[in-house]
């Protein structure tokens, strides 16, 4: 990764315990129900965006219900967009009109957000977008839905950056003295080094150190992603899985991957590209066992609710994070490598073995001969019996053989375990 680790890092000893959390894009945007960058795609001017704004009235908001979605399906923490690219405003910010209290809608929306998720444990994160495609201010470049506007880029030809930083620093400064002690802050993004995007953004144009120094100043614990373009406590990759554990200059890095259920991160209707709960499991022990969390993302609806097709696959999540959590809260990478298609996580002596992949009737563990004292299935805590191997028998012998000498072979039930993803949980010896 470009972004070295950050010269006095916050505690973030509950992030990497908590292991999962829940991304939630809320805004306008839910109400054309067609991505969340929908006004930037259709190249919507301000006037035709405005129809969204003057509809927006989520009468079936509930983030009571939306914190024990959360809590129900294994996550510990939870991250909302305060403010996306679009600029409207999920509270009543004095900084602006384009926020919630003028919709008819009528209240602030990150209050009771922020008390539902502290009625149910949760850490309280909040998303902010250092893009604005609404404020006068902001420099037409080319992610703005103007882009391709020659009379319209003329017109801004002078719009001062530094006018919005005000405007931006502002904003932070609300978000982060109205709703008490704040966990998590995400910012999104900087692109100045972006080909595809004329007239890019970075750092200097958000005038990052001092920002992140204002945050710092109002919310000293607050974990702060790297998306300023300036380090940060974690780094997020987005959309994909990486391949081990993150590094910067041959140091670890606290990482976190944000993912969606279907593709798009706001309410997308005729999207059906729905991940399975099962992969969904999958990415998420995929990365414990990599050092990393996951942010799964939701994108209510215009009325305010978690679509059923989301609320569905959350539940299946939250039925097997209820037998298996301790396969990944509180767990990080082994030192041991896995059999094919497996993925292994630890937590002291427990050695956790995700199976992506049932075999028939055994699994050969390199490196833990002598080293486990006992082994059960994690959903049922039923004895996983250990078999010893002759490593010296020809494979093709009916005894079986050819496996290292330091191999642990367990002997698995034919009958798969019903589970999204069965685990086997390893006792392990003081000297493994």
């Amino acid at each position: 990764m470009e972004s070295p680790p950050v010269s006095a890092p916050v505690d973030t000893t509950w992030f990497t315990h908590d292991r999962f959390g829940m991304f939630v894009h809320w805004g306008l945007y839910a109400l054309p129900a067609r991505h969340e960058w929908v006004k930037n795609r259709e190249k919507l001017t301000d006037e035709q965006y405005q129809v969204y704004f003057d509809h927006f009235d989520p009468d079936r908001y509930d983030p009571a219900e939306w914190a024990r979605t959360a809590r129900a399906a294994g996550m510990r923490y939870v991250v909302l967009t305060t403010k996306h690219h679009d600029g409207f405003c999920l509270w009543d910010s004095t900084l602006t009109d384009y926020q919630v209290t003028r919709t008819p809608y009528g209240r602030d929306l990150l209050g009771p957000f922020v008390d539902a998720c502290r009625a149910e444990g949760l850490k309280v994160g909040f998303y902010y977008s250092l893009i604005d495609w609404h404020h006068p201010s902001f420099p037409v470049d080319g992610t703005h839905p103007r882009r391709d506007d020659a009379a319209y880029i003329e017109a801004a030809a002078d719009r001062d950056i530094r006018v919005y930083q005000e405007y931006l620093h502002g904003q932070v400064r609300e978000l982060l003295t109205s709703y008490g002690t704040i966990d998590y802050l995400f910012f999104d993004f900087s692109y100045a080094d972006r080909d595809e995007w004329w007239g890019g953004k970075g750092p200097d144009d958000w005038d990052s150190r001092a920002l992140l120094d204002l945050v710092r100043e109002l919310q000293p614990g607050i974990l702060v992603n790297d998306r300023t373009g300036l380090p940060g406590d974690f780094v997020t990759p987005e959309q994909y899985q990486p391949a081990g554990p993150m590094s910067a200059g041959g140091r670890p890095v606290v990482w976190e991957a944000c993912q969606t259920l279907n593709g798009s991160w706001g309410y997308d209707r005729d999207n059906l590209d729905d991940k399975s709960a099962d992969l969904l499991v999958r990415m998420l022990v995929d990365g414990v066992s990599k050092d990393g969390n996951l942010l799964l993302n939701v994108g209510p609806t215009g009325r305010g609710d978690i679509d059923p097709g989301a609320r569905a696959v959350l539940a299946d999540i939250g039925r097997w994070m209820d037998l298996h959590e301790r396969s990944v809260r509180g767990c990080g990478p082994a030192s041991y490598t896995p059999p094919p298609d497996c993925r292994y996580t630890r937590r002291g002596d427990r050695l956790y073995l995700h199976l992506f992949s049932w075999p028939l009737s055994h699994v050969h563990l390199p490196g833990l001969a002598g080293r486990v004292r006992y082994a059960q299935l994690l959903n049922d805590a039923s004895e996983i019996v250990r078999v010893r191997t002759d490593p010296d028998l020809p494979a093709h012998n009916a005894r079986m053989g050819g496996q290292p000498a330091d191999t642990l072979t367990l002997e698995l039930p034919v009958r798969r375990p019903d589970a999204l993803v069965p685990v086997i949980e390893l006792f392990l010896t003081p000297s493994a």
